[in-house]
Parts: C-alpha cells; structure tokens; sequence
C-alpha cells in the first residue's frame, strides 16, 4: 500500500477535528515575558507585537477555553498540553494547579499529558513537588558546563545563571520529576562538544536535545515591526545576514559528529540522545516525531497570552496570525486552507538541491525558517544548516545501517557497541566484533 493510502484525511464533523494524530497547541501563559535575558532569545521580541500590552498573564477565562477546546476538538485518546513562553513559571503554581483541575473536568476518557519548558531559575520544592504528583514533563533549558551556558543565558540584572540552575537539577532528582534537558548549539557551544556532553553524563541527564541556534540580523520587515530579528524568509526578499552567535552549518555538523562517536561506542543504552533517535527512526522508515524532519508541518500551532493562534512558535508573526480563541471557530483555524498551506508548503517549497538528495528522507529540509541561503546552483530555500547536516548524516550512516541490521536480527540497537563498524571499497559494510 502507497504512502499517501495509508493516512487518513482529516475530516470535521460538528466542529471536532477527526485526525488520528490530532494536533498540538502549545500555550504561552504569560506570553513573551521572562526573568532572562538570554542574548540569542528568539521570543523576547515578540512584546513588540503587543506593545500596548501591560499584562502578560493569560486570563482563567483563556485557560478554560483552551483546556476545553485542546481536549473536546480532538478525537485522539491522548491529549497534551506543552506550556511555554517565554517564562511560563511566572504565571504562577495557582494557574497550573487550575489547568489541571479543568482538565480532569474536561478530560473524559482521555488521557492528559503535560510537560513544560522552563528556565529552571524559579523551581523550588513546591513546583517540584506539583510536577512530581501531576505527572508533568519538565524541559530544562541548560547549555552544558558553567563557562557554556553562562556565556549567553543571564538574568535581567546581567548576572550568570549556571549555579542556580545546579539546584535547580537538584531538586527535579529529589522529587523524581520526569525531566530531559534542552541545551541550544550556539557558535560558542558548536566548538565544545564533548564537553557539553561529558557534563550532562556526569549530571545524570538521560534525555538531551540539541537546539542549533540560527538567527538573523534585523531586516526591513522586522525593522517596521519593532523586532530585533530577522523575520522568515518568506516576509522578506532582502535576507539579512546571522547573527553573531548563530552557530554554522559546519559546526552543527561537527559538534553532532563529535558527540555520536562517543555515543554510539558507550552510550547507546544509557543516554537517550534525541537528534540521534530522530535520525535512527528515518533510516528506519519511520514517520517523523517532530516537525523539524517531517515531510510537512501545520500539526503544531501556539497560543499567545490572550488568546491569539499563529501557524507555529517559530511564526509568531503576523502573517501567520490564524485568529484567537475566544472568537474564532478552531476547527476553521486548524483545518482551515491558512494551516494547511502553510503545512504543505515545507515539501512544496524545497529546492531541487534538496529534492535529488540521497538523505531527503532523514531532514525533509529541516526547519522552514531556516531556509534562507541557495543551493549550490543558485536556487533559493536551502536551508542554512544544509552542508552540516549532510556531513553528519553521512558519518552516521554505517552506525545506523548497522543498527538496522541488529533491529531486523532480533537484537537490541546498544548491541552496536560490541562491533567496529567500516567500509571496504566494493565490498559491503562490516561488523567486527571488538569485545
């Protein structure tokens, strides 16, 4: 059976959004507002497009609507609710206690999840113990070692935040919360790799993502809008150049080459590293599990402070504004012709360049946003991270056919840590026991 036969469509029957994969609508419950001033923030801006704007704090009346219409809109048997900002701490423990409450009235026979990104900077024993009791996932946003992450992530006052962070980790393992740690890949970080992640082994982090940051300079449209960075691609013909502390393509690539090669020969069952998960699932065959490497995106949309739905978080301008929540139909904004352009338009909009590659598969081009330099014979909408992800796929490529092969053997992937893995020119890959 073809691809395309086996996904069910989407259907709408009485303002419910019949999707066997639903959607996610992540909320920001005081909007743009932060105790941080990370230098590479892509959201601190956002203020600018609420300039008159002198509360953040989303109104209960909002968190009911968006708890009953997450819940009632979606006919899926799970159901999860990602809390963002900004600072989502700041909204206060009360609200989270009152959106756990609305969602146990509203829940029904659905199973509710929900996780939360933090700066960890406001986590004392009571947000532990709530997130501990209620189940919650809590995203850390830590960069690695004291010299990386406070190299950009400082509070208002300018001061460096590591050693607040360090108790912080401390009291998620006391109250045994459900936590992986967020670590973005600036410039500074990319040269650091082993480090970055020596540090989180020694910390006693299992689950790590890696965020490559790419930003860039203010341009024309951002400049009329009052934002300090560049906005997509697709707003401005004139694209500007990156900032400073954006991390190149070559770097990403390295820093993940780096990492795997440690990884794959030690750590394959003990650390969960999710970009190489993500990789291992495409060479498998499998659907994408984060609109980063799916072919076409549109499933996950934000809700802002006071009830406003743009396409995706990265998006969080007005042209993707959708409508608000309070006003519009949700069944219209999710399924309507707006979000579902915008979703197909990832795979509609890729180069050439992209589209003859052998690991088309494993990225789909990767982030929309970031596709704003051209492809070798001067097509536009590659993405900036483009050589850096060949390279690293390319290094990873006999671990993970190796990999397959133990999968398909009937054998755990860590097994992979008991073999060398090469190539011999015109001869296939080898698997040579080395203890």
């Amino acid at each position: 059976m073809g691809r395309n036969q086996k996904r069910k469509k989407n259907r709408i029957k009485d303002n419910i959004i019949w999707d066997e994969k639903g959607f996610h609508l992540m909320a920001k419950p005081c909007g743009p507002l932060c105790n941080l001033r990370c230098s590479y923030c892509f959201y601190l801006e956002k203020k600018s497009l609420y300039r008159h704007v002198t509360n953040y704090y989303m109104p209960e009346e909002i968190l009911e609507v968006y708890v009953r219409k997450n819940i009632e809109m979606q006919h899926v048997t799970e159901i999860s609710f990602i809390w963002q900002g900004g600072e989502p701490l700041l909204r206060g423990l009360d609200f989270y206690r009152k959106a756990v409450k609305l969602q146990k009235k509203y829940a029904g026979k659905k199973q509710i999840f929900n996780s939360i990104q933090t700066n960890g900077t406001l986590l004392n024993d009571e947000w532990c113990e709530f997130f501990s009791e209620n189940n919650f996932l809590v995203g850390l946003s830590l960069d690695g070692p004291q010299d990386v992450h406070d190299y950009h992530r400082i509070n208002e006052g300018g001061y460096p935040t590591f050693n607040i962070l360090m108790k912080a980790l401390g009291l998620i393992h006391k109250h045994n919360v459900q936590f992986n740690i967020l670590a973005c890949v600036t410039e500074y970080s990319s040269k650091k790799p082993l480090e970055v992640y020596r540090f989180f082994k020694d910390m006693g982090v299992v689950f790590i993502q890696f965020i490559p940051i790419v930003e860039r300079k203010p341009d024309s449209v951002s400049e009329k809008l009052g934002l300090t960075l560049g906005v997509p691609p697709a707003e401005e013909g004139n694209i500007s150049s990156v900032t400073q502390w954006s991390v190149t393509a070559e770097g990403w690539g390295d820093f993940l080459i780096n990492i795997f090669d440690e990884w794959v020969r030690r750590d394959v069952s003990s650390t969960i590293v999710m970009n190489f998960e993500w990789a291992l699932a495409a060479y498998l065959g499998l659907e994408g599990t984060v609109c980063y490497y799916t072919e076409n995106c549109g499933n996950s949309l934000v809700i802002e402070h006071n009830g406003d739905i743009y396409s995706c978080d990265h998006f969080v301008y007005p042209r993707y504004k959708l409508g608000n929540i309070l006003r519009d139909n949700m069944s219209r904004i999710v399924n309507g012709p707006e979000q579902k352009t915008f979703g197909r338009n990832k795979s509609k909009s890729l180069p050439q360049y992209c589209l003859k590659c052998k690991f088309l598969s494993a990225c789909h081009g990767e982030c929309p946003k970031r596709r704003f330099i051209k492809s070798p014979d001067g097509e536009e909408g590659l993405n900036y991270l483009c050589e850096g992800y060949k390279k690293y796929f390319n290094h990873i490529a006999p671990y993970l056919e190796a990999i397959k092969r133990l999968v398909e053997k009937g054998e755990e992937p860590a097994k992979i840590m008991d073999y060398a893995v090469s190539f011999v020119p015109g001869r296939e890959m080898l698997l040579v026991k080395q203890r």
